[in-house]
């Protein structure tokens, strides 16, 4: 089993990263900050435009460690890849499945099945432990609608139909989102999912997490061999890392929605680090960034019980025993993709 290892966020803008030895060194206005073992990472992210030398990037290649730019706001720059690695026949495999309706058809619905069915979990268990505050009949309603959205799906054998559903379904979980929201109301209300650039405190805060999720999804899936830009579900579009998108839909109620609710729910982030542009956009501060990395990081280490291994490991390591599970799969070692079903 792979070993969770530590992420590395550089969240300073005027950071720049360099190679000593095996080491990696980060700098300001030519004083050392920090001085890191790269044995000791397993990702680096940087919210910097300032950079990294090529020799940590290569390194970082080498030795397999993920190194992420993005903007100081959390959108998402570049990602350095080194050599290709994995079995050639497994991207092959999965280029040809690719290619293939029906069989593409069923590698979604796998994903989709469980991402409807972790936003009911979502939705149930804020019925279960918080009836006095929530509005129970929409709620219920609302989950009662995705059990029937998963029925649909589980008949479903094209790519349209089911994106149709998965718009559907996106439609009926975001409609109720609001009501999740137990504490500061007035300052992450949400009407309506929106992006590029999020319009609200709470769309800012799912941005920056599913920013999180996609770049430790691409690692995953880079790990096992498998190509993260050839997907199933999502289209192939020149820059998008569709298969990391297709893998993301069942982890983001469990990674990101309740991390989300649980930090302004319990009050750990709040209206005064979120700042509203002149375009409308709404960006977090560095101290509030911080605060939902370090958030990020302990949710990683709690050990949970994975329902199909039957193992306990760190929560962290889910995308990539998902993506373990999906190149078993395309290698003919199980007769379907198990998704993670949260319990």
């Amino acid at each position: 089993m792979k070993k969770l290892l530590n992420t590395l966020y550089v969240t300073v803008d005027d950071a720049y990263l360099n190679l000593d030895g095996e080491n990696v060194v980060i700098k300001r206005e030519e004083n050392v900050a920090l001085r890191l073992p790269l044995h000791n990472l397993e990702n680096i992210v940087c919210f910097s435009y300032t950079g990294a030398s090529p020799a940590l990037m290569g390194a970082c290649a080498e030795h397999n460690i993920g190194l992420c730019f993005l903007t100081p706001y959390g959108r998402f720059l570049a990602r350095v890849v080194g050599k290709i690695k994995g079995n050639v026949l497994l991207r092959k495999k999965q280029y040809l499945l690719s290619e293939d309706e029906t069989e593409s058809a069923k590698i979604a619905s796998s994903f989709l099945l469980a991402k409807i069915s972790n936003c009911r979990k979502v939705l149930d268990r804020a019925l279960r432990d918080h009836s006095i505050l929530v509005d129970v009949h929409a709620l219920s309603y609302a989950s009662a609608s995705l059990r029937e959205q998963m029925l649909e799906i589980s008949e479903c054998h094209t790519i349209p139909d089911l994106m149709g559903y998965e718009g559907s379904a996106a439609k009926i979980y975001f409609s109720v989102f609001d009501q999740l929201i137990l504490q500061q109301r007035e300052a992450f209300f949400f009407k309506e999912r929106n992006r590029r650039p999020p319009l609200d405190n709470m769309n800012t805060l799912l941005s920056f997490l599913y920013t999180l999720l996609a770049s430790e999804v691409s690692s995953a899936l880079e790990t096992v061999g498998l190509d993260p830009y050839v997907g199933f579900l999502h289209q192939d579009r020149p820059g998008r890392p569709s298969l990391a998108l297709d893998l993301m839909e069942e982890l983001r109620p469990v990674f990101a929605d309740r991390l989300a609710l649980s930090l302004v729910n319990r009050k750990q982030v709040n209206a005064k680090g979120f700042v509203q542009k002149e375009s409308g956009g709404v960006l977090m501060d560095d101290e509030t960034r911080k605060k939902v990395l370090t958030a990020w990081q302990d949710r990683k280490k709690e050990e949970i019980i994975h329902p199909f291994l039957k193992e306990k490991m760190a929560f962290g390591l889910i995308p990539h025993v998902q993506a373990m599970l999906l190149a078993r799969y395309l290698r003919g070692d199980l007769d379907a993709y198990p998704p993670y079903f949260w319990n």
